[in-house]
């Protein structure tokens, strides 16, 4: 287990397309947080039998939630427990570690103090540059907050910044997604992750839609959206490495890119999931449950799924889909079926080096090509 994910769950307020799993407050439990995730670590023991540490972290992750609501102390104590649990040789080199954060949270004093602590990577959750639809989407940052909030943090020595932006919005919203793209580009961001809205249970946002006070996306709109970010990404230099997710040179997620490459990872935290690469788990969701369980010594573990061979294989085949890695060929049946030559003529995908790639175009079928291909037959 070379990668690492750490779910922070306090919100100070659920954005109107929010389901995760978060816990709105006004003050913050940092102590308890901490001292509880630090409780579950030693509990679980992602340590080998002998009880010596595992294999060495690659990266960490810190989401939520909002983990940039944690005071730096305490991400700082975080992070030294973990370089005391694995043997972690250098934070600031060797491992990628990442916070997510809200542009108000970028202060200069928590900059420096996440890159003295190890942090060199920023998932900043700017969504967009329109401060209507920033209000509407429950934000409580307005768009200049996003620019300041980079310059912060290349001023502290972070430059490796990742973009978090949303289209396919309601038209209602009249939206300028061209514009919200060239003002991304603009500030120049090592990593850019485009989602598409999509309307969630027992959110403002399905309540708003479910009454007539709004309007659900699109696909066309999503298409549109998605396909011109393409376009526009791709002139300036930036590769699209999976299906929601854009890079420059070198600075692909190696954390995310573990999970699509089916690789096992551990997770800690309310609601965090863990995979060995059979068997999936993952912790109570809601956090004071979270809390009880690990204070009380017991698991936090919700629950756990053993993946069978059928799933694994379609796990597999959908993974590999969603990168630009593709597909290898080898893994068809040979010949490979029918299905392949359609999506070709189609453009859906291209065959690249004995590999199956989606175009951007297939990537918005992508679910419709799995089930296509998972139905015309896969070899395990």
């Amino acid at each position: 287990m070379r990668h690492l994910y750490v779910h922070v769950p306090f919100c100070a307020r659920r954005c109107s397309y929010c389901d995760f799993s978060i816990a709105v407050r006004k003050r913050i439990p940092a102590r308890e947080y901490v001292a509880a995730v630090l409780q579950e670590l030693r509990l679980v023991g992602m340590t080998d039998p002998g009880g010596e540490p595992g294999e060495a972290l690659e990266t960490i992750y810190f989401g939520g939630g909002t983990p940039s609501l944690l005071p730096p102390d305490a991400l700082a104590t975080l992070l030294t427990s973990l370089r005391d649990a694995f043997p972690v040789t250098s934070f600031r080199d060797a491992v990628e570690v990442t916070v997510e954060a809200n542009p108000e949270d970028v202060t200069p004093d928590a900059a420096t103090s996440w890159r003295r602590a190890g942090i060199n990577r920023v998932s900043l959750g700017a969504q967009s540059f329109d401060d209507r639809v920033l209000q509407w989407m429950h934000r409580s940052h307005d768009a200049a907050r996003i620019a300041a909030a980079v310059r912060t943090l290349r001023a502290a020595g972070i430059d490796n910044v990742s973009l978090d932006l949303i289209f396919a919005l309601p038209a209602a919203l009249e939206r300028d997604w061209a514009r919200d793209l060239e003002q991304a580009l603009a500030l120049l961001p090592a990593h850019l992750s485009l989602y598409g809205l999509t309307v969630e249970e027992r959110t403002p946002l399905a309540r708003w839609i479910s009454r007539g006070a709004a309007s659900a996306p699109t696909d066309d709109l999503y298409a549109d959206e998605y396909l011109l970010a393409h376009s526009r990404l791709a002139a300036c230099g930036y590769q699209f490495y999976e299906v929601s997710n854009a890079a420059r040179d070198g600075r692909r997620s190696r954390h995310n890119s573990a999970y699509w490459s089916g690789r096992s990872y551990g997770g800690l935290g309310p609601a965090a999931h863990s995979f060995d690469g059979a068997v999936r788990r993952w912790n109570l969701s809601a956090w004071e449950a979270y809390r009880r369980a690990v204070a009380a010594g017991g698991s936090p573990v919700a629950s756990r799924e053993v993946l069978s061979d059928e799933q694994r294989e379609l796990e597999r085949v959908y993974l590999a889909l969603r990168t630009d890695a593709g597909l290898p060929l080898t893994a068809l049946y040979r010949p490979p079926p029918p299905c392949t030559a359609r999506w070709v003529s189609r453009g859906w995908v291209e065959v690249r080096e004995e590999r199956l790639v989606c175009t951007p175009e297939g990537w918005l079928r992508l679910d419709a090509l799995v089930r296509d291909l998972t139905g015309c037959g896969t070899t395990s």
